[in-house]
């Protein structure tokens, strides 16, 4: 019973303190002059932020129940540039110094503030002179030991970056932050929220030595970014004399990299890809350069280590090597159709490279696998650089197709499309998984060397083919053409010239070499030279293509090569129509002539022999006999 009476006394002994202490704020408010509240409400904001307040609407004091003071349309200058401009500032005093009669403000808010920052050419901003300011009341203050009030609030306040030196200006709204104002401790720190680019994005911001950090001295930071394209966070060292450094650990991530450059007013890459990316890497930054090393970087599920730097003092430049064990192409190449739905024509769509100017790249990549559309390379090494709008993919060296592929591919900008060069050495490759893996074509076995050198501009992939120039050369060993046995069809039409041709579609002709040598003008192909040579048959072939059109008008001799009696068999052919599906047709008159019962027909054509020769001749050709059908102008008997 004791100790619950103790408790009941203990808790009426601070009621009544409470009460007297209210109280005597109460009766106090009667007695503090109005103006020295004021008046010591905006010593201690100059004395704290080291700025000049300028109050230019009215003001009003409230002591009870809790002290505050109330500033209208509110500027802080240095009494030559204006950087600040709020509706209102309200000063909340601290309550025991009140007690006492003194006014001491706890912190600060700030209602509808307007924060403008401008970059003039030379790289000084109008904040300068103020920062310096600040530096020098905070020393000031600190020294005399006298309190600072510790917290500043911004609630929904605006800030205007107006960067003179890139002609830009950039707004944040809906500012609402709550900054630890070093009062007690030397560390910062600010947190909250703000809208940029239509946007929310939430961030704090922590400074181990802020008076450090004010002066340009070095000081620990910890910056946190977090919105709907992505997260950012730092860890790290600030200084900003004699020039701009940090150094810290970096790591960002972002579920869309193009929307993200988008949203930032950057040139996205053209094409595809580009997406879910998250990077971390130990930072350094001097001046306009930031260099990462042991970087950790995934680009559309690719993975890679190793070095960038990018530097924007000037033209923006990005440089690095990196080393992946797989890189997968598919996602930018995806976006670049080479022909229509069907697979028949070449895709006429527009095609320009807008998102390759602005920036200049010399990035060197090296991966264990690297998976292209329809093809799939080994240990490749390629070094991508890029400036004033014009791409070099040069390939150092590829294991792919059993062989190795050397060479280099240009894509330049220009004002309505895109220029396209390209110069490729494979050398002993499949020739059957090249072919069909990068080109296309399923015709062709064996191993080979293949050298590539063409170029051409236009607005659309068909514009590019119409303008194609240059060259082709295969030279191939031990393989052999496929769906089309030459051998067994030539044996076939030696002995019956006359019958039908069911394996033209069918079968293979190996061969001991093959050459192939292409020219290449405006889209039109002059085929100078193919050869093919192997035990049983040659064969040699010479005419044009047109690569706009993707059709043929070839001739060409095939030989079936007799070892045994010295006479081989020379059947002429054209190769005619659509390259994806041609027509071969041999030389209908050399079977005729060869077939001895349908040399009468030929002699008939050719006007030498009556209708009864020929009569006798089809019925040899088709087997049947019987009563010659009535001429045309004979009426039947009844």
């Amino acid at each position: 019973m004791n100790a619950v009476t103790a408790l009941k006394r203990l808790g009426l002994a601070l009621a009544a303190l409470i009460v007297i202490a209210f109280g005597s704020i109460w009766v106090l408010s009667f007695f503090i002059s109005v103006d020295a509240v004021r008046e010591q409400a905006k010593a201690e904001i100059r004395a704290a932020t080291g700025l000049e307040p300028v109050f230019r609407g009215q003001s009003s004091v409230r002591l009870f129940p809790a002290g505050s003071v109330t500033f209208h349309d509110v500027l802080l200058a240095d009494g030559k540039n204006s950087a600040l401009v709020a509706e209102r500032l309200v000063a909340n005093l601290r309550f025991f110094p009140l007690l006492l009669g003194h006014v001491e403000t706890a912190d600060v808010m700030l209602e509808h503030p307007t924060i403008t920052v401008d970059i003039e050419r030379s790289g000084h901003s109008n904040w300068a002179t103020l920062l310096d300011r600040l530096v020098r009341g905070r020393g000031d203050k600190l020294h005399a030991r006298q309190p600072i009030f510790s917290a500043v609030r911004i609630q929904d306040g605006t800030v205007i970056l107006n960067d003179k030196t890139k002609s830009s200006v950039e707004r944040f709204d809906h500012v609402n932050m709550s900054l630890a104002w070093p009062g007690i401790s030397k560390s910062f720190g600010a947190t909250g929220h703000f809208d940029w680019r239509g946007e929310t994005l939430e961030g704090s911001v922590t400074l181990a030595d802020f008076s450090a950090a004010l002066s340009g001295a070095a000081s620990g930071i910890k910056l946190r970014l977090t919105g709907q394209h992505g997260k950012l966070a730092f860890d790290g060292n600030l200084s900003t004399k004699p020039t701009l450094k940090i150094s810290g650990v970096l790591a960002a991530d972002s579920p869309s990299l193009r929307k993200t450059l988008l949203w930032a007013g950057a040139n996205a890459p053209p094409g595809g890809g580009f997406e879910k990316v998250a990077i971390k890497a130990d930072t350094n930054v001097v001046g306009g350069t930031v260099a990462l090393s042991n970087v950790n970087i995934e680009l559309d599920h690719n993975r890679a280590e190793g070095v960038l730097t990018f530097a924007f003092d000037g033209r923006r430049t990005l440089q690095g090597t990196l080393a992946a064990d797989m890189l997968d192409l598919r996602p930018y190449v995806s976006a670049i159709k080479f022909v229509d739905a069907d697979q028949r024509e070449w895709n006429d769509g527009h095609v320009s490279l807008d998102g390759m100017t602005g920036f200049d790249v010399d990035l060197r990549l090296s991966a264990a696998t690297v998976l292209l559309s329809n093809a799939k390379l080994g240990r490749t090494a390629i070094a991508a650089n890029l400036r004033d709008g014009q791409l070099v993919l040069t390939v150092g060296e590829s294991q792919a197709f059993g062989g190795i592929i050397k060479g280099a591919i240009t894509l330049g900008d220009i004002a309505n499309g895109l220029n396209l060069k390209s110069q490729l050495q494979f050398s002993d490759v499949d020739l059957d998984s090249c072919l069909t893996q990068l080109f296309n074509l399923r015709r062709l076995e064996g191993k080979g060397n293949i050298s590539l050198a063409v170029s051409g501009t236009g607005d659309s992939i068909l514009g590019v083919t119409r303008t194609l120039n240059g060259t082709v050369n295969l030279v191939g060993t031990d393989g052999a053409l496929v769906g089309l046995n030459v051998e067994q069809l030539l044996r076939r039409l030696e002995r019956r010239p006359l019958s039908g041709g069911a394996e033209l579609h069918t079968g293979r002709t190996p061969y001991q070499r093959i050459e192939i040598g292409l020219n290449i003008t405006n889209g039109k192909v002059t085929v100078d030279d193919v050869k093919i040579e192997g035990s049983a048959v040659r064969l040699a072939l010479g005419g044009s293509a047109s690569i706009p059109a993707r059709n043929l008008n070839l001739t060409g001799t095939a030989t079936l090569l007799s070892a045994a009696t010295g006479n081989d068999f020379e059947l002429p052919f054209v190769v005619q129509g659509s390259w994806d599906d041609p027509i071969v047709l041999p030389d209908a008159q050399l079977l005729i002539r060869r077939s001895g019962a349908a040399a009468p027909l030929l002699n008939a054509v050719r006007g030498h022999l009556n209708r009864d020769t020929v009569r006798s001749a089809i019925e040899r050709l088709t087997g049947q006999t019987g009563a010659a059908p009535a001429p045309a102008d004979t009426a039947p008997q009844k």
